[in-house]
Formats: structure tokens, C-alpha cells, sequence
């Protein structure tokens, strides 16, 4: 099943998987190294039943590769490295998978490690670490769960716990978009990555950042250096992810083949190829972090906690008026708005994503259902088959915001994001002047590697440098209701996105918390069409 000759022993959590891949196309060449060539006869035939998007169950034989090291220098094998499945069968009918798009699945929730290790088969990617950061996990004895895993307490509404990577559908049931994927006739490939809470016996991080995106690019890079032995097209490589693994899918997008991560990458013997993707598929993306906290105070500052009561009100002042100059600073312009900016960001989103988003829900009901719901939501104006209301009845409709203030930088290092950018020893640190200030001196500076690393784990970073290799095909979503982040760092990814020309398609579910995915079906269909793929049965 693919373990067997090795890259050597991992150096942390370390047990001994296979190593395969090399030769490649994109914009960098690529020279074969004999561990890293893909084994195409290592595969172990699986059979197993797959319900469609549409709730019909599929009879899928398919050939699953599991637990290929993806470089040749790994830190930890049991996070650096993939599996591999491609449809050979779906309902007896013979399936040719051979220039079939790829989708890249990661498992990655609250930047957290995810690894294939324990996978028995396809969409056995697992996150590993408590939701939310709550427990640390150890090298190889932090504890597993499947990805699926973190939707198990659904919040009140509809999302999944924060700092969860599952996806949930509109009737709140699981969404595997791997198992979706191979069902549609795509290869499917899911790749394990490091992770902030990852520590060795000497006390040191060792998947805090940029190593999560540095794994993901350096399974790309595997990839694309074994086109013509990995099965599919490995020019047509989608990522996809929830949550953080949004934000990475997002980033995977933003910045392929970007120097700025060469050194990162032969560091842990990554395959000399590109690691640039042909389209990115981003849901509820935590991201943008250096900015997260004004974003977060803009939108959600007025609605009170879980508990009833207000955020510190100073701090959320200082952070909303913060804000301004950083939005006015990306210079973005909507069709109808000019230039968007914190005064009219709020009606942009209204008219572009939250009426629209509403009027697609309550057109989908019933006369008798929708009468109900508007007699339940007064706010909304409902004429002529569409939905109106303000920004502000939005805010109070959806109630009682997920996180304090600041949400990201928390003044006591209590973050996820904290330990995200934590360092050697030090567990946690934090990344933004505000929050550095507010616990220091009015002249702290931060460590002289926190700006590169910083830049390196953000996709907006590479996108207003109008980077050119970048994904070209977009594809955003979040839930009305998902306070887990601001709504406008979803609206200024794709609004910055198309401003360079790049197809976006961005929507917002409505009533829909954190980890929703409302339309995997009409992802798979969008799949075909960027990549212009119709498939060979």
C-alpha cells in the first residue's frame, strides 16, 4: 500500500512511510530523483459505496495510494506526506482517469497538522489537536480525528466548531468533497502537513509558520515532477480547504512559484518543480491575519458575545478606526461603488453578496415557508422576487459574534493564531503592533523574522503584488452567519482577485455558519469547466 523504501526516518513523531516523486512541468524544471519517483504499480484496489451530491449512492472501485512521503529530507513523515486515489470503476462502468483533473484536499483546520497516516482509504485525511487549539498535540502522540470529526458539535448556527475543518451541507450533513471528487471520475489527492501545535521532545514548534504551506507547495511540487506517472492531469491540480485550510488553499493559489519559499523547501528535499495550482477552492478562509482583528471589530463589533455582553469597547474603537486606512490602502474598485472603502464596504457587501445570497434562500422556499420566514424576519423587504434590508438589521439578525477582541491577536497569547506564530521554544507570540503595544511598550517592534513569515501566510500579500503565478480560476465561499472571521475578508479576497481580471466565483450561504459548503455538486461541475474536462468512461 505504498509503505516500504524510505527518505530515512522522520526526525520528530517519526515512523518510516515511502518515499516517491520527481520530474515535472510548470514554470521550474525538474530533474527525477530516485526516491522521489512515483511508484505507479504501489497501490492497493479498494471498492466502497460513495453517495453524489444528490444523494445517490455509487459503486467506486478505485486504486488507492497511501502514505507517499512527499520530499526527501521530511521533518515529520507522518505529516509530510500523501494519498493518492483514482477512480478505475464507478458502477461497473470503467472509468479513465488519466487526464482527469486533480483535486488537493487538505484536512487542515486552526492551522493545526493534518496527516494521511492512519487513512484506509479515500477522505481518511485526519486533523489532529482539539477544535480550536484547546489541546496540544505532542509529535506522534497528539491524538487523531477524523476530518469529519470537528462537525460532530454543529454550533447554533449551523457551523462547526471553530478551528474545525469539516464542511457541513444545508441539512447540516457531512460534505467530504474528496469522496465527491472521485465519484465525479477525478483524481483525488490528500496531503498530510505540519501543524502549529507540533512539538518535539526538546520543547521546539516545529509546524509553526510558514510550514504548512511550505508541505503543501512541496506535495504539489511531487506532483507535478512525476507528470506522466501520477495518474491525471497535474496541470490541472485544484486545492481545496476549510477554514484554515481555506486560507491555505487560498495561499497555494496566490503565490505559486514564489521564490520567497525556495529556501523553506530545499530545507526538506521538495522536488525540483513548479508548485504553482490551476484553481483554488476556498471555504470560510481564516486569512489575512495581520489585518484580522481591525477586519473582525469593523464587522462584528456592535453584536454583543454569547454571554450578553459587549467587547471591550476601546479596543474595538481602536481596531474599527485602524481598519479604515488599511482597507483604503488596497485601492479596490466594485462596478457602481468606485473605490471600496470602510464608508461603503458594509453597502458593498449588502448588495453583492447578502441580498442576493437571501433572495436565493427564500426563493427556494415554499410560498408557505417563506411567508414564515418573513414573518419571522421582519427586517427583510421582500418585492418582486428579491430581498432587501440594511447592514445593520444584518448585524442584529445574526446575533451574538464567536470571538473577543482582539480575535485573532489575543492580549494573553491565547490564540491559535498566537502559537501559529510561535517560534523555537516559544510557544506563542503575537504578529500585530496593536496587540504587541497594548501588553508592551508604545515602541515594541516585533522579532525580526515575524514580517517575512507574516507575509508568507498570506495570500492578499501575493495577490497586491500582482503575482504571476498565481491560480487564475477562484472559487470562495463563506455563511452569512460565520463570525469565526469578517465577512469583508471574504469580499476584499475576491474583490482584490477580480480586480486583476482573475474568474471568481464568490458566494455567501445564507443563514449558514463556519465550515458550510451549500453547492459541492456545482463545484465538481465548476471543476469540469475551468479545466475543461469532460471525462472518459
Amino acid at each position: 500500500m505504498g509503505i516500504g523504501a524510505t527518505a530515512g526516518v522522520a526526525a520528530a513523531g517519526g515512523f518510516a512511510l515511502s518515499a516517491q516523486a520527481s520530474g515535472g512541468s510548470g514554470t521550474k524544471t525538474s530533474n527525477a530523483s530516485g526516491a522521489l519517483v512515483f511508484d505507479k504499480d504501489a497501490y492497493t484496489e479498494l471498492t466502497t459505496t460513495i453517495t453524489d451530491a444528490a444523494g445517490d449512492d455509487h459503486e467506486v472501485k478505485y486504486h488507492f495510494y497511501k502514505a507517499i512521503t512527499y520530499v526527501t529530507k521530511p521533518v515529520d513523515e507522518k505529516y509530510q506526506s500523501l494519498n493518492i486515489s483514482v477512480p478505475v470503476a464507478i458502477d461497473g462502468r470503467t472509468v479513465d482517469a488519466t487526464g482527469a483533473p486533480i483535486l488537493l484536499a487538505n484536512a487542515v483546520g486552526g492551522y493545526m497538522p493534518s496527516s494521511v497516516a492512519d487513512a484506509t482509504g479515500v477522505g481518511g485525511a485526519a486533523m489532529t489537536g482539539a477544535p480550536g487549539g484547546a489541546t496540544d498535540g505532542a509529535g506522534a502522540g497528539a491524538s487523531a480525528a477524523p476530518s469529519a470529526s470537528a462537525s460532530s458539535s454543529a454550533s447554533a448556527s449551523g457551523g462547526v466548531q471553530s478551528g474545525g475543518n469539516a464542511m457541513l451541507d444545508g441539512r447540516g450533513e457531512m460534505v467530504d468533497l474528496g469522496k465527491l471528487a472521485l465519484v465525479t471520475g477525478y483524481v483525488v489527492v490528500e496531503p498530510g502537513a505540519r501543524g502549529r501545535t507540533l512539538v518535539d521532545s526538546s520543547g521546539t514548534y516545529y509546524g509553526t509558520a510558514p510550514a504548512a504551506i511550505v508541505d503543501l507547495k512541496a506535495a504539489v511540487r511531487y506532483l507535478r515532477a512525476n507528470k506522466g506517472r501520477v495518474p491525471g492531469n497535474t496541470d490541472r491540480i485544484v486545492s481545496s480547504g476549510t477554514s484554515a485550510g481555506g486560507a491555505l488553499s487560498a495561499l497555494l493559489g496566490a503565490s505559486g512559484d514564489s521564490p520567497l519559499y525556495d529556501a523553506y523547501l530545499k530545507e526538506i528535499g521538495a522536488a525540483d518543480a513548479s508548485d504553482a495550482i490551476f484553481a483554488s477552492g476556498d471555504w470560510c478562509p481564516i486569512t489575512d491575519l495581520e489585518h484580522a482583528d481591525m477586519a473582525y471589530e469593523w464587522n462584528w463589533g456592535a453584536n454583543e458575545l454569547s454571554s450578553g455582553s459587549l467587547v471591550d469597547q476601546a479596543v474595538s474603537k481602536e481596531l474599527t478606526t485602524a481598519f479604515a486606512d488599511y482597507q483604503a490602502s488596497l485601492k479596490l474598485r466594485a462596478k457602481g461603488f468606485g473605490t471600496v472603502t470602510a464608508r461603503n464596504l458594509d453597502a458593498y457587501l449588502v448588495r453583492t453578496y447578502l441580498e442576493p445570497s437571501a433572495t436565493k434562500y427564500l426563493a427556494a422556499l415554499s410560498d408557505t415557508a417563506r411567508a414564515a420566514y418573513l414573518a419571522a424576519n421582519t427586517f427583510i423587504t421582500w418585492s418582486g422576487g428579491r430581498a432587501a434590508f440594511s447592514w445593520t438589521d444584518f448585524l442584529t439578525h445574526v446575533g451574538a459574534r464567536k470571538k473577543d477582541a482582539p480575535a485573532f491577536d489575543a492580549f494573553d497569547l491565547s490564540s491559535g493564531e498566537n502559537n501559529l506564530f510561535g517560534t523555537g521554544t516559544t510557544k506563542a507570540r503575537h504578529f500585530t503592533l496593536y496587540s504587541l503595544r497594548h501588553e508592551g511598550s508604545t515602541g515594541a517592534r516585533p522579532a525580526g523574522d515575524l514580517p517575512a513569515k507574516i507575509d508568507l501566510m498570506n495570500p492578499m500579500y501575493f495577490i497586491g503584488k500582482h503575482h504571476p503565478g498565481r491560480s487564475k480560476h477562484w472559487w470562495i465561499r463563506v455563511g452569512t452567519k460565520d463570525s469565526d472571521t469578517s465577512l469583508s475578508v471574504v469580499g476584499n479576497l475576491a474583490l482584490s482577485l477580480e480586480n486583476l481580471g482573475d474568474d471568481v466565483d464568490a458566494f455567501m450561504y445564507w443563514d449558514a455558519g463556519h465550515g458550510s459548503n451549500e453547492d459541492p455538486a456545482d463545484f465538481m461541475a465548476w471543476i469540469a469547466r475551468v479545466t475543461g474536462y469532460r471525462g472518459k468512461k
